[in-house]
């Protein structure tokens, strides 16, 4: 790839539609009840803006679960003397108060320590022009433990034309180098369910089996 083609592709990037912010709404809390973004290991609430675990307090959070003790304690805090529901659910608090969900939790990758949410990432390398889908799993690594994976579909058009070294070295340019998938596995199409939805799980539990 020279660099008249990687201009070309910046300038593509720049006109590629974004998501919508409001695609993640979650909106504000009802009266009553109390909802604080933490980081989801230390459990220290996180300033405005910054990614963590949703968790909630109030009348209309459940109490718990039938006749497992143990799973209940998991799922609730004592945070600032209030017991409060553990989500799974990753997002951020905009300064008005409104909540966005950006991830589940257990989709997080955790590389060398570093937290990677797939979501994010894949957000990212929807900017590529050449990307048409795109869904972001965990692999094995030996020496991070864990490390990015995105599996890609490219538009008609570009393929045979990219290769994977292109779109590696194109995230490095457009993301932190944590984040950036280490590993691109290009795809016809991803498995999706009735709904439309990429059944990321499937991809997940198929890279688990191969590795």
């Amino acid at each position: 790839m020279g660099q008249e083609d990687s201009k070309k592709w910046a300038a593509a990037a720049h006109s590629q539609p974004t998501i919508p912010k409001s695609d993640s709404l979650l909106g504000i809390p009802f009266m009553s009840t109390d909802a604080r973004i933490v980081d989801p290991e230390s459990l220290q609430e996180l300033p405005i803006g910054e990614s963590g675990e949703i968790i909630v307090h109030g009348p209309l959070v459940f109490g718990g679960y039938g006749k497992q003790p143990e799973a209940t304690e998991r799922a609730f805090i004592e945070f600032e003397g209030k017991r409060f529901f553990r989500t799974g659910n990753l997002g951020r608090m905009d300064k008005d108060g409104y909540f966005f969900i950006t991830d589940r939790l257990k989709r997080m990758i955790n590389a060398s320590g570093f937290k990677v949410w797939p979501s994010e990432v894949e957000m990212l390398m929807f900017r590529h022009p050449a990307i048409a889908e795109a869904c972001v799993i965990a692999a094995r690594d030996s020496c991070r433990g864990e490390t990015v994976k995105a599996m890609v579909v490219l538009r008609q058009k570009y393929r045979g034309k990219v290769s994977t070294e292109d779109i590696i070295a194109w995230c490095r340019e457009h993301m932190a180098a944590y984040k950036v998938p280490r590993i691109v596995e290009f795809v016809d199409a991803l498995p999706k369910s009735g709904s439309g939805k990429v059944m990321r799980r499937l991809l997940q539990e198929k890279e688990q089996q191969a590795s």
